[in-house]
């Protein structure tokens, strides 16, 4: 559920029912499939739209993708885990649309490339005519289908970094002897906590919306999480509740163990930088300076001096820059983390 659904549950809300927590279903009620779900006057449900794009896509390869059968639970499990609202059979339309349009443009580029460059060099010509058509397809269809997998990736990094803070909003709350569903409803209306508050979503959209009593929603919501952790997490609650232990012990015990790995963590960061940072010392600095100094003296002493100054070129405008951007985004992506 996006998260407009938060209005929603806003709207579902009855007076002084709001904290009373959902009786646990027996599993017959469990197992008596669709039922009818009372909602108020007036309200509409939301409907999940394809983008035009992803309309034609399904409109032209819809009928091949039916044909063929594809069934990829894998697939399926990822676009889950990364909320992206479509469907598998069509994620898999849009991949053969654009591998499709892909192919056509590798062909065209490849063909307007090898007319240009046949007076320069065949052989190099007839290898661009025949790899862009074949290449440029591959590897959209590739960067395609391992795009839910790092969606989900992204999920499970955003909602790692913030389990800290968001266990120490849940055993406030559970100090305060709030009732679990009602935790999960409060913390699916903080932003702060980022896609926390988007697994939060919809766990509550399962007791509010669906029905399902909260113990059967949490183990719902470990099953999709893209989060190791945060599976665990509610594993851990579900376990606790079915074996009649209490949850406020184990939300502070939770607490504690992310604050020691993020400490650890942290440690661990910063001896990553502190060695990067030597590295950059000494591979664009240091190394650089020597090298150019090196050039210089081999181009008096041995008297090539064009070829030295293509050396020095080369190591000024590509060498040297190459290596600052790689560093600048290796600090980058390990401060995302």
């Amino acid at each position: 559920m996006a998260h407009e659904t938060v209005d929603a549950f806003r709207s579902l809300e009855a007076k002084d029912q709001h904290l009373k927590t959902k009786r646990m279903r027996s599993d017959e009620d469990r197992e008596a499939g669709p039922h009818v779900v009372l909602l108020p006057k007036g309200a509409v449900p939301e409907y999940i739209k394809l983008t035009p794009y992803q309309e034609f896509s399904w409109r032209t390869m819809g009928n091949y993708v039916k044909r063929r059968g594809m069934r990829d639970e894998m697939m399926e499990e990822n676009l889950v885990k990364a909320h992206m609202k479509i469907r598998p059979e069509e994620y898999f339309a849009v991949i053969y649309m654009t591998t499709v349009i892909a192919a056509v443009a590798g062909t065209v580029a490849g063909v307007v490339l090898a007319i240009i460059l046949w007076g320069v060099s065949p052989v190099i010509a007839l290898l661009l005519g025949v790899m862009l058509p074949i290449m440029i397809p591959i590897m959209v269809m590739f960067v395609l289908k391992g795009s839910p997998k790092s969606k989900a990736k992204g999920r499970a990094r955003n909602i790692d970094k913030r389990m800290a803070s968001a266990m120490s909003f849940i055993s406030a709350m559970a100090s305060a002897n709030v009732p679990v569903d009602v935790i999960f409803k409060e913390l699916a209306r903080q932003p702060v906590y980022g896609e926390i508050k988007s697994e939060a979503e919809w766990i509550t959209r399962d007791t509010e919306l669906l029905g399902l009593d909260i113990i059967t929603a949490v183990k719902n919501g470990s099953m999709r999480s893209p989060s190791t952790k945060f599976q665990d997490f509610l594993q851990g609650v579900v376990t606790t509740t079915r074996s009649g232990g209490q949850l406020k012990p184990f939300f502070m015990t939770k607490v504690e163990q992310f604050e020691k790995e993020d400490k650890l963590l942290m440690k661990q960061t910063m001896e990553t930088l502190s060695m990067l940072a030597e590295s950059y010392v000494t591979v664009v600095v240091a190394f650089p300076l020597f090298l150019v100094v090196i050039l210089a003296i081999m181009a008096i002493i041995g008297g090539t001096a064009a070829s030295t100054v293509m050396i020095l070129w080369l190591v000024i405008g590509l060498m040297i820059p190459m290596s600052m951007f790689g560093f600048i985004f290796v600090i980058w992506n390990i401060s995302q983390d």
